[in-house]
């Protein structure tokens, strides 16, 4: 009841994960990404220290298909697992427990990787990723809002989503984006609309991280 895309921006080196279900509180639970390192996606009877899991053994320099069936050789419960990495490189896997329930698919294409599971279409992955790949000159947040919005026109999930979240790293050890949406109506568009308030203050706020003095707050721009 997950369908979900992790990746990655080759003009920037940014990475990360976009992600809805008809459970409460996705973000919080699915998407795990970490500068210069990776992105994964861990879904399906969620086990949310998979995705930690997976970057620590990417940030040793092991390789995304690697670093995958790494995790999967050390999780009990694997067959109930799904997951999708991708690494710095643009380096990609994914994995579907037999036990993953319902219509389920995995697409893997230039620098992003595409799971879903309880949809009504197995083949909605293959549109997330053709929606990534199309505007590679987008901002990385754009494209993977793009790739949300394909899976849903793709048939979407079985049940009415009402989570979504969107997640990306750059430079800095905190997240670049970090936007939640939960038990809304219509998360896909509202998360949409949240990047649109976010975008034009997102650098600004890494600014002030790091260098504070030279922050200047873009005119309505909150001080926070």
């Amino acid at each position: 009841m997950t369908f979900s895309l992790a990746g990655r921006c080759a003009r920037t080196g940014m990475l990360g994960a976009v992600v809805t279900t008809s459970a409460i509180s996705v973000g919080a639970r699915c998407p795990s990404a970490r500068a210069g390192v990776g992105a994964a996606l861990t879904q399906h009877r969620t086990d949310p220290r998979l995705g930690p899991l997976a970057l620590d053994l990417l940030a040793k320099g092991v390789a995304a298909g690697e670093a995958m069936q790494a995790v999967v050789a050390a999780t009990p419960h694997r067959h109930w697992r799904q997951l999708a990495l991708i690494d710095a490189a643009g380096r990609t896997a994914v994995y579907s427990g037999a036990n993953v329930r319902g219509e389920r698919g995995e697409s893997q294409g230039k620098d992003c990787a595409a799971i879903a599971n309880i949809v009504r279409s197995a083949s909605l992955p293959d549109a997330m990723v053709a929606a990534f790949e199309k505007s590679p000159d987008l901002p990385l947040a754009r494209r993977l809002l793009d790739a949300l919005e394909a899976g849903e026109a793709a048939g979407g999930e079985k049940q009415p989503v009402i989570s979504a979240a969107l997640l990306i790293v750059h430079r800095e050890s905190f997240p670049y984006v970090d936007l939640r949406v939960d038990d809304h109506p219509q998360p896909i568009a509202e998360l949409g609309r949240l990047w649109s308030i976010y975008a034009p203050e997102a650098d600004a706020y890494v600014v002030r991280a790091v260098d504070p003095e030279q922050a200047v707050p873009p005119p309505g721009m909150k001080i926070s």
